[in-house]
């Protein structure tokens, strides 16, 4: 972990240094989100790209090396961290995420999101739990995953490029004159600079987090569900609300879209070629339904009147906490 550079054994660290390490982290995401939305959104208005397709591509990727990185680090030694980090930050990217991000303001979702990007998620996360059916990710499903990455990547940009629709022209000539401009190197400059404290922010919150509860005894796939999905779902979070905020929606909804997808294709492919996931019967029965059925509530919030409320912004927050609830149930033998 970056931790290790500046020389922090957290295993004897006491609990203020511990939690001194949490608000560094947590305000190395926000700064972080901020500075990476501002730069995606400059380099969209520059190059007339879409900026749902920035939030598909640039913001997600960077946003979900934290995921990426915890994941490869925990596969070794603590393998129920890594799938548990994957499934539990696709949960909170719209349970937790979607839903603070509406409750701050709604969110206007454009018709490629409904038509074409949503229902790629849905197919991508059925595939993802009906490879999990054979209890585990091997290498041959990890090379699946990875060449759908690929092929999603190509098609991203291909639609891209295409620039045929007036609705999207329309959006993002709204969208971008919102926006102060940058130069493209400026724009380039703040993704760099976002993502960096992104990554530190998830590591130093995710590291200590972890620490603190592993003295507590909880086991390594419930940290996986609950504290490192959470931590490492921030930069997300801080990307969201930062672009909520400046009234790019849509880009927030692109980001929470495209992280899920990059979470089950590119970072469940990676830690699958490399270490192999094993699945437990609990998560078939409640973690992997319970993702399928956030994507396809996702689907029918976007299409109903293409606009996520405050409302809904609340119900998804109790549908998380709801699931979380019932996950920590389950962990700790209560249901089964």
């Amino acid at each position: 972990m970056i931790l290790t550079l500046f020389s922090l054994p957290l295993s004897t660290s006491p609990v203020w240094v511990l939690a001194l390490l949490v608000l560094l982290g947590l305000a190395a995401l926000t700064f972080g989100g901020d500075w990476l939305t501002k730069g995606a959104v400059a380099i969209s208005a520059n190059f007339k790209i879409d900026p749902v397709v920035i939030g598909l591509t640039v913001v997600s990727i960077a946003t979900s090396m934290p995921e990426m990185a915890t994941s490869m680090m925990a596969a070794g030694d603590n393998p129920g961290l890594a799938l548990g980090n994957i499934l539990g930050s696709n949960i909170a990217n719209i349970g937790l995420i979607l839903g603070v991000a509406a409750v701050v303001a709604p969110l206007k979702i454009q018709s490629r999101m409904i038509r074409r990007e949503v229902p790629i998620l849905i197919i991508v996360t059925v595939l993802f739990a009906a490879l999990a059916l054979g209890g585990g990710f091997n290498r041959v499903e990890g090379v699946i995953l990875l060449v759908l990455t690929c092929a999603y990547l190509v098609y991203v940009v291909r639609s891209a490029k295409q620039q045929d629709s007036p609705v999207v022209a329309e959006e993002f000539a709204e969208g971008a004159a919102k926006v102060r401009r940058l130069s493209s190197l400026a724009g380039m400059g703040f993704v760099a600079l976002g993502a960096v404290s992104l990554a530190l922010g998830a590591d130093f919150l995710v590291g200590s987090s972890v620490e603190i509860a592993s003295r507590l005894g909880v086991s390594d796939l419930f940290i996986g569900l609950s504290i490192v999905a959470i931590g490492t779902s921030l930069p997300e979070l801080a990307a969201s609300v930062a672009a909520v905020r400046a009234g790019h929606g849509d880009l927030c909804a692109g980001n929470i879209v495209g992280s899920n997808l990059f979470n089950m294709l590119l970072i469940g492919g990676g830690v699958s070629v490399f270490v192999g996931m094993n699945v437990t019967d609990a998560l078939l029965l409640i973690e992997f339904p319970a993702l399928v059925l956030l994507s396809v509530l996702l689907w029918w919030i976007f299409k109903s009147g293409r606009t996520v409320t405050r409302c809904e912004g609340v119900f998804l927050l109790f549908l998380y906490l709801t699931i979380l609830s019932v996950s920590a149930l389950s962990q700790f033998g209560f249901l089964f």
